[in-house]
C-alpha cells in the first residue's frame, strides 16, 4: 500500500538520497498523517458520544494530538529542507532531530496522563464510567486500530526509505495508539459484561508504561543525535575502502565524523604517504579521495596529509621492536604517527596511541605501563606519547 501510494503522488520522486525527494516525502507523509488522525479523533469522538466511555473520548483527543505531531512532521521537513545559509552554514537538516524530540514529548505526555487515569480508577473504582457499547462503537474502534496500525507501517517504511528520524518516531506513535485502543476495546468489552472497572485500570497502566517506554526510547536517541554519536560502522568502513584503493596511501587515522541530520555528513582524516614522494602529485592523490568520498558517499571529506619516513631503517627497526613490546605486555593500542629523534645519550620515540572510551585505565597508567615495557629491553629509548580516545 505505501509502495502504492509513494508511486502515485511522488512518481517523479525516484531516488530518497536528493534533498527535494526526502522533502516531497516528508511532506506527503505528514499530510496523510493530518487527514487520517483528523478521521480517527473524529470517529472515535462519535464512538464516544455513543458509548459513554471516557477512555474512548481520551482516545480520540490523542488522536487530535498526533494530527499535531503530523504537523509538526511537516513543518520539520520544511525546515531542515532548506539549504545552508550565513547562519547556517552547514544546512537545516537537524531541525529533525528537534522534531523528533518535541514527538517524544509528546508521547510521554499521552502516556502519563492514562498512567494517572489509570491510577485514579484503580485507587478508586466508583469515578469509572458505566459505558454502554453497541455495535456501532465496537466497529469504529475496530476500523480505527486497523487503519491507526496501517498508518503506523506507512510511517515506519518511508521513515526507512528516506532516513527520517521523525518518521520512525511518529511511527512508533502509531504502534503505541493502535495497542492503546486495543486495549480500550478489550476493556469495554470486559467492563460491559462484568463492570469489573479495575481491569480497565490495571490494562491502562501496563498499556502507559508501554507509551512511557516507547517516548522515553525516542526522546534517548534523538538525544544521541543532537549531542553527536559515533558514526557508523558501515559508513567509517566505507571511507576505509576508497583510502585503500589509492596505492600512495600507506595507513589512515584519526577518522571523524559530523552528522549534521540524515544523509548530511562531514568527515576527516590523516593519510599517511610517503615522505620522500612527489608533494604534487601526493596532494593531487588526496584530492582524488576526496572527490571520490563525495561522489560515492556524499560525504564532504577533508583529508590531511601525512608524510612519514618509510626508508629510514633506524625508524623502522624501532617501530617493529615498540610494537613487539606492546604485543608480548598485551598492550593492545594502535599506533600511529610513529617518528624517532635520535641523540647521543638517549633517543626519543613519539608516537600517538588510540585508546577505546571504555578503557578505564587512566592515560597516564596507560604511558607508564608502555614507557616500563620499553625501559625493560632499551634503557636508552624514551616515549613521548599523545593518547588519543576512540
Amino acid at each position: 500500500m505505501t509502495e502504492l501510494l509513494t508511486k502515485i503522488f511522488l512518481k517523479n520522486h525516484t531516488d530518497p538520497a536528493l534533498p527535494k525527494t526526502r522533502e516531497a516525502y516528508g511532506t506527503f507523509s505528514s499530510i496523510v498523517g493530518i487527514i487520517t488522525n483528523f478521521i480517527l479523533a473524529a470517529v472515535k469522538f462519535i464512538a464516544g458520544l455513543l458509548s459513554g466511555s471516557v477512555a474512548i473520548m481520551a482516545d480520540a483527543f490523542n488522536n487530535l494530538s498526533d494530527a499535531g505531531s503530523s504537523l509538526i512532521t511537516l513543518i520539520s521537513f520544511k525546515i531542515s529542507s532548506k539549504p545552508a545559509d550565513r547562519d547556517h552554514p552547514f544546512g537545516h537538516a537537524r531541525m529533525e532531530y528537534i522534531c523528533s524530540m518535541v514527538v517524544s514529548f509528546l508521547i510521554l505526555l499521552v502516556g502519563f496522563e492514562l498512567f494517572t487515569s489509570s491510577l485514579t480508577i484503580l485507587f478508586n473504582p466508583s469515578s469509572a464510567s458505566p459505558i454502554e457499547l453497541t455495535p456501532v462503537t465496537v466497529v469504529i474502534l475496530v476500523v480505527s486500530i486497523v487503519l491507526k496500525l496501517w498508518l503506523g507501517l506507512f510511517y515506519k517504511g518511508v521513515g526507512k526509505k528516506i532516513n527520517s528520524g521523525v518518521l520512525s518516531a511518529t511511527a512508533t506513535d502509531c504502534f503505541s495508539d493502535t495497542v492503546s485502543t486495543l486495549a480500550v476495546l478489550v476493556c469495554a468489552v470486559i467492563i460491559h459484561f462484568t463492570s469489573w472497572y479495575i481491569i480497565d485500570a490495571a490494562v491502562g497502566i501496563i498499556v502507559s508504561a508501554l507509551i512511557i517506554v516507547a517516548g522515553a526510547k525516542i526522546l534517548n536517541e534523538t538525544k544521541n543525535a543532537l549531542l553527536g554519536e559515533a558514526p557508523v560502522e558501515e559508513v567509517v568502513e566505507s571511507i576505509r575502502i576508497i583510502a585503500a584503493k589509492y596505492p600512495e596511501i600507506i595507513g589512515i587515522h584519526d577518522m571523524i565524523v559530523h552528522n549534521y541530520g540524515p544523509k548530511n555528513f562531514i568527515a576527516s582524516f590523516h593519510a599517511e604517504v610517503d615522505g620522500d614522494g612527489d608533494i604534487y602529485l601526493l596532494h593531487d592523490t588526496i584530492d582524488n579521495v576526496e572527490k571520490d568520498i563525495k561522489e560515492t558517499l556524499g560525504i564532504a571529506c577533508t583529508v590531511h596529509l601525512d608524510p612519514i619516513d618509510t626508508r629510514d631503517e633506524v625508524c623502522s627497526e624501532l617501530r617493529s621492536f615498540l610494537f613487539s613490546v606492546m604485543e608480548k605486555n598485551k598492550l593492545n593500542y594502535s599506533v600511529h604517527d610513529f617518528r624517532v629523534v635520535t641523540g647521543a645519550t638517549h633517543t626519543n620515540m613519539i608516537f600517538d596511541i588510540i585508546v577505546p572510551f571504555e578503557e578505564k585505565t587512566s592515560p597516564a597508567v596507560i604511558i607508564e605501563k608502555i614507557q616500563k615495557a620499553v625501559i625493560e629491553q632499551r634503557a636508552n629509548h624514551y616515549c613521548v606519547i599523545t593518547v588519543d580516545r576512540g
